[in-house]
């Protein structure tokens, strides 16, 4: 995803006048996402709480305040963690992580349209629900390759399936940004881009 192409929230601050529409994003100790798809995103009730605790640092401010009595408190838009959290090095095995690996795109004719999954060996001859043997499809697709082999049905996956690192798949999930991005984001999500003139 190109960061030209981005629209990033920032004439429209009517929309971040209630707190239920202002996320925090949440950084790891060294300022990177935790999670890129889905968006690592905490509520603000839970943001504050973490304030209150000491686990975060406030990096960046809505102009939203939510009120006590006595005191009026600026909702985070970003905070990090003060202690580093080791992402896992590899993904748990799940329908949306085979998709994201995939690109939400179905591997033997690329439609976005009415995904599920398929095994590239049927399991009637002994294929496994493993990432080395499972690709998206679209349900066209799925019906036509039937529990076929790949080479009796002529379909093949566009690329052959396999374990990603959390770091691919984070990779990928950035060609796939959410609807609602704040401009106090821009810097933590495409940090690595390249800088314009």
């Amino acid at each position: 995803m190109d960061r030209k192409s981005l629209t990033f929230l920032t004439s429209d601050h009517s929309r971040f006048q209630n707190p239920e529409s202002c996320p925090a994003l949440v950084l790891n100790a060294d300022y990177r996402p935790l999670s890129y798809y889905p968006l690592s995103l905490w509520a603000w009730q839970d943001t504050l709480k973490a304030v209150f605790l000491d686990r975060v640092n406030i990096v960046s401010e809505y102009e939203t305040k939510v009120h006590s009595p006595t005191t009026a408190i600026s909702l985070p838009s970003v905070v990090s963690l003060k202690n580093y959290v080791k992402p896992p090095q590899y993904p748990a095995f799940t329908r949306f992580n085979v998709f994201l690996r995939d690109g939400f795109a179905c591997q033997y004719c690329g439609s976005d349209q009415d995904l599920t999954f398929d095994h590239v060996v049927p399991r009637r001859v002994g294929g496994q629900t493993t990432w080395e043997n499972v690709v998206a499809a679209c349900s066209p697709c799925n019906l036509k390759k039937g529990g076929r082999l790949c080479k009796e049905a002529s379909m093949f996956p566009k690329q052959k399936p396999r374990q990603p690192t959390v770091y691919e798949l984070h990779d990928i999930g950035r060609r796939f940004p959410p609807n609602f991005l704040h401009e106090s984001w821009q810097d933590y999500l495409y940090w690595d881009s390249e800088l314009q003139p």
